[in-house]
């Protein structure tokens, strides 16, 4: 699952913070807005060279070298700090590293392997791993990372392809609901009524329709960025553990089945039928009640919507349980890399933990190592729910070139509310090619 579609300005996670436990009334906290990585990674002015467990790391033996870094910034706060990183890292290593913010990721990383001139460093869509994966074109160096048993299962399961860790994951992001509390309480409803299950969920909405003419229950941004979430809380998922494609199975279906019931009922619209460029936009300008969007979420709401009120819960679980979606980036290091010793030194001071929680507190990313979990709890209380979901979290279907399947998807499901369920995951099985 890529992150798309998002756009939401970045902020700093400090200031976010704030907005966001001002709105949050005894509740748990709360593709950014148009244009940002979700998990975009940010660095500070922390020293880069500390360890997974918040130590020093020793200096690389052998030669000094100039790396190359190519970042997909969320703005000028994560490029500016990862940079900062960088330059510390350089003064205690005596290497340099060059970083630089891609305009087009996607396209100039593309290029650059085609060309044979990719950089030592780059960031990487888990989404994508599995296109460089399967054409040898990466180093699989995790099982060499400094914080190789540190991060979350979920992060290296999502940075796994066919039985090898290729890559230390960044950071992460995963999805929550997020409720107007002023909404929330002009239609009766109380603490006790956010919800926990899919019954509920649709109870709730519709009681917000009934109360709050004009303003949609639940807006979601397009695409399975978001719908799948409803099918991992299903039991269901794309793919099975052995890569195969399971598209049609039984739980996606149960899931889709009910997304398009509060489609049908007008409890549940998708972003671009309310006017909106994303899920977090329609929630700001009030066209929703509720949304479905992860942490990136409080950039938008701290600089661009700052009145309105609003808390954060786990999203409803569904016949199997609880389950969200992750999102998240790793490090990646071409097999082509002449400097690959410091490369994976570079990537182990960008992950340590000092450093990563310097980074969330840059701009908002959550810490991709499980020794970094309590600190940032401590540090960020109100986003609690949303490094919660690690434990329960699905990240992204990997088998190489999905573009085009995952778009004819996403296209259809903006149609889910007149088409069949079992048509379009049917479509899709046919399409989803294995990773196995």
């Amino acid at each position: 699952m890529t992150r798309s579609p998002r756009t939401v300005a970045t902020a700093l996670l400090a200031s976010a913070t704030l907005a966001l436990a001002a709105g949050c009334a005894g509740g748990s906290s709360g593709t950014a807005a148009p244009g940002t990585s979700a998990t975009s990674g940010g660095a500070s002015s922390a020293a880069g060279g500390s360890s997974a467990a918040g130590g020093s790391t020793a200096a690389p033996t052998g030669p000094k070298a100039s790396i190359s870094v190519l970042i997909a910034s969320s703005g000028t706060a994560e490029t500016t700090a990862v940079q900062a990183a960088a330059k510390a890292w350089g003064t205690k290593t005596g290497n340099t590293a060059t970083v630089t913010a891609a305009q087009n990721m996607d396209q100039q990383l593309g290029q650059a392997f085609a060309a044979n001139k990719p950089p030592d460093v780059f960031y990487l869509d888990a989404s994508k791993l599995a296109d460089y994966a399967s054409t040898g074109a990466l180093y699989a160096y995790g099982d060499k990372a400094a914080g190789a048993s540190d991060f979350y299962p979920t992060l290296k399961d999502a940075f796994t392809y066919k039985g090898t860790f290729y890559c230390a994951p960044k950071d992460f992001s995963t999805l929550a609901l997020e409720i107007n509390s002023d909404m929330w309480t002009k239609a009766g409803l109380t603490a006790a009524d956010i919800p926990t299950t899919w019954d509920q969920l649709t109870s709730v909405s519709g009681k917000l329709k009934s109360a709050l003419p004009g303003v949609t229950p639940l807006v979601i941004s397009t695409g399975h960025d978001r719908v799948d979430a409803f099918l991992v809380q299903a039991g269901g998922n794309l793919l099975d553990k052995n890569g195969k494609p399971t598209a049609d199975s039984p739980q996606n279906i149960t899931a889709l089945a009910y997304t398009k019931s509060l489609l049908q009922k007008g409890l549940l619209q998708y972003n671009t039928q309310v006017g909106a460029g994303w899920g977090g936009e329609a929630f700001g300008k009030g066209k929703a009640a509720m949304t479905i969007e992860g942490n990136w979420i409080a950039g938008a709401m701290s600089s661009d919507y700052k009145t309105v009120k609003y808390q954060v819960a786990p999203l409803p679980a569904g016949p199997a349980g609880k389950g969200t979606l992750a999102f998240t980036n790793c490090w990646g290091i071409p097999a082509s890399s002449a400097h690959k010793q410091q490369a994976v030194d570079f990537v182990n001071a960008m992950t340590a933990k000092d450093q990563q929680l310097a980074f969330a507190k840059a701009f908002g990313v959550m810490p991709s190592i499980q020794s970094a979990a309590a600190d940032y709890a401590q540090q960020f209380p109100t986003f609690k729910v949303f490094l919660d979901g690690a434990a329960y979290g699905v990240g992204p279907v990997k088998a190489p070139k999905l573009t085009a399947v995952m778009a004819d998807y996403d296209n259809q499901l903006t149609k889910l509310a007149t088409l069949d369920p079992k048509t379009i995951l049917s479509r899709l099985q046919k399409d989803l090619p294995s990773s196995s």
